[in-house]
């Protein structure tokens, strides 16, 4: 089964570690760091995005709502639909606060500054 852009529903999280994202004026974001799982639901509750360090000193993390993201083939990479003031002002966290009181203080705070409708409820 396919979604709506013509892509597969599944895919292996190892092809998707490493991907770049790009904002939607088409600049390179970040890549994606990793993929949190949400054990009970068995959803996935947000792909991790790095930016904004520099060989990995002073890089923040970014909980991004998995459905956002959008395969772009031509790019070669994933597009989110939000601007770049929206990625700046977005809340940021080290990998120990994203994992932290299990991952639920990212993913809401990411669900609800993107405004994407929780899988959960």
């Amino acid at each position: 089964m396919t979604t709506q852009t013509g892509h597969t529903e599944a895919i292996a999280a190892s092809r998707v570690i490493g991907t770049s994202v790009y904002n939607t004026e088409g600049t390179h974001i970040g890549d994606i760091e990793d993929v949190m799982l949400d054990k009970l639901s068995n959803g996935i509750m947000f792909a991790v995005i790095g930016f904004g360090g520099f060989l990995g000193i002073g890089e923040k993390y970014h909980a991004i709502p998995w459905a956002s993201l959008d395969y772009d083939e031509i790019k070669g990479g994933y597009v989110v639909p939000f601007t770049k003031e929206q990625l700046k002002a977005a809340p940021a966290y080290s990998i120990n606060e994203l994992t932290g009181a299990d991952g639920e203080a990212a993913r809401d705070a990411s669900y609800s500054y993107y405004k994407v409708e929780p899988y959960w409820h």
